[in-house]
């Protein structure tokens, strides 16, 4: 593709990206439980003008536009007083949750560079259940991730196995609130007063839930502390553009305060070029996502979060019931809010999730550990929970379908996997991707026999796979 010699009409651009839209899945619907959170039309309007009312506004210089300034401090100074800060508590928007996340590990490396110089390779403790946002980060910024196991039952974090962690080198402890996989919310008092103890920093990862942690708490949903009240947590960050319903864009970091904060800024005058000071990673910041946060929040207010935590949570505990009346399903774990995820001993839940999707619906497949089986994860928003009994009933003829159906043969895919990893070879490691049905050009229809594959594979192996992929799949 070439930029046209000559623009072309209006009309023909918004047709043409309407014509890409069309291969998405239908996420109005409320089909697709994952990844979009939908607050309804009236209140996403309400977004969208607030986020093209500052479409051309830019964060990076706060003399020239002051109103990005006062956004900014206002979300943050809400968040603050939402997740139970004082008035020592600082932080930042950001794009997201993974940049919210690296900011926290950058500023524990920034910090330990400064005050304990002796550490080489600085190491940070997190259970398994934590995002791989932080692996991404220790790989950017040059940490070492230590994985400590879950308990298998609760999917909450062992601190036993956290303690004995611990080494000379760590500088950062990890845990959710919840975890993304299961719903559930790690012993956060507990490594809180571990990491007091080991004179260490500890980030709660809430980015994903606490916002709705936190309308779930006013509501009296009995719920663990999790956020700044707890003694001992120094960072914490939580995303507005997933339960804040916010649009895409819009995070979170909190600090205990200014002194560790501090530890987050990059400035540079080096060059020739002006002054650079950016708070975050980014240095052009688009006013868009911080006016669309600012005004739902506004237009929102406590009771409009608080009357969808109720629906929302509503519907969550019927689909768990639901599922969990299933024969055959069972659901991992007790989610503490409106995320779960559930596995089977019967039917293979890959192709369960295959089946889902000829019918029009979307549920996220995840991977077996050690410790947990393969299942599939479903996010309840606002926007899905008019879909509740319609999802119970397909999915039980879904069910129905998969025990029906030729199994994957797994035996099969389990020895090719392990002839692999006996002589690894290029010719091999592209027999294997042929096997999963990986092909390079262009995105694949079904899911089952991939997962299937990648499953078995070790995961260092797994990832080359998926890198390699991905390689050819983007231009």
């Amino acid at each position: 593709m070439r930029i046209p010699k000559e623009g072309l009409p209006k009309e023909q651009v918004m047709a043409g990206l309407q014509a890409y839209k069309s291969y998405d899945l239908d996420w109005k619907s409320g089909r697709v439980w994952a990844y979009v959170y939908n607050p309804g039309d009236e209140t996403a309007q309400v977004v969208r003008e607030a986020f093209t009312l500052f479409l051309t506004e830019n964060g990076l210089d706060p003399t020239v536009f002051p109103s990005m300034l006062k956004l900014e401090t206002d979300i943050v100074r809400m968040v603050a007083n939402l997740l139970r800060g004082d008035e020592r508590s600082v932080g930042h928007v950001t794009t997201g949750g993974t940049e919210s996340i690296m900011l926290a590990v950058k500023t524990a490396r920034d910090k330990a560079r400064a005050e304990q110089p002796h550490i080489r390779q600085p190491e940070m403790v997190l259970p398994q259940t934590a995002h791989a946002a932080f692996h991404k980060a220790a790989h950017y910024l040059g940490l070492r991730t230590v994985v400590t196991p879950f308990d298998p039952r609760t999917f909450r974090a062992e601190v036993g196995a956290m303690r004995d962690a611990i080494t000379e080198n760590t500088i950062l402890l990890v845990a959710s609130a919840p975890c993304y996989s299961q719903g559930v919310i790690d012993p956060i008092g507990e490594i809180a007063a571990l990491a007091q103890e080991s004179n260490l920093l500890f980030h709660v990862d809430a980015c994903v839930g606490g916002i709705h942690l936190a309308f779930m708490r006013q509501l009296g949903y009995p719920l663990p502390d999790f956020d700044l009240s707890v003694a001992g947590v120094t960072s914490i960050s939580a995303d507005l553009h997933k339960y804040g319903y916010a649009a895409k864009g819009a995070s979170v970091v909190l600090y205990r305060d200014k002194a560790l904060r501090r530890y987050q800024i990059f400035s540079c005058t080096d060059t020739t070029a002006y002054t650079l000071i950016n708070p975050t990673v980014l240095s052009s910041k688009g006013g868009g996502p911080l006016a669309g946060a600012w005004a739902i929040l506004h237009y929102l207010g406590e009771s409009g979060y608080q009357r969808m935590v109720r629906e929302v949570q509503e519907a969550t505990r019927r689909l768990i019931d639901g599922i969990s009346a299933i024969d055959g399903l069972r659901v991992l774990g007790k989610p503490d809010m409106c995320m779960f995820s559930f596995a089977s001993d019967a039917i293979n839940v890959y192709q369960l999730a295959d089946e889902m999707k000829k019918r029009g619906w979307y549920l996220q497949g995840q991977f077996s550990t050690a410790l947990s089986p393969r299942n599939l994860h479903i996010s309840v928003n606002q926007g899905t929970v008019h879909q509740v009994d319609s999802l119970l009933r397909e999915l039980r003829q879904a069910v129905d379908a998969v025990r029906r159906a030729e199994p994957l043969d797994s035996e099969y895919i389990q020895g090719e996997v392990g002839r692999f990893l006996a002589n690894p070879s290029p010719e091999a490691f592209a027999q294997l991707a042929a096997l999963a049905g990986i092909q390079s050009d262009q995105l694949p229809d079904e899911m089952a026999l991939i997962n299937e594959v990648l499953d078995a594979l070790p995961d260092p192996l797994a990832n080359e796979v998926l890198i390699d992929y991905f390689n050819d799949l983007y231009v």
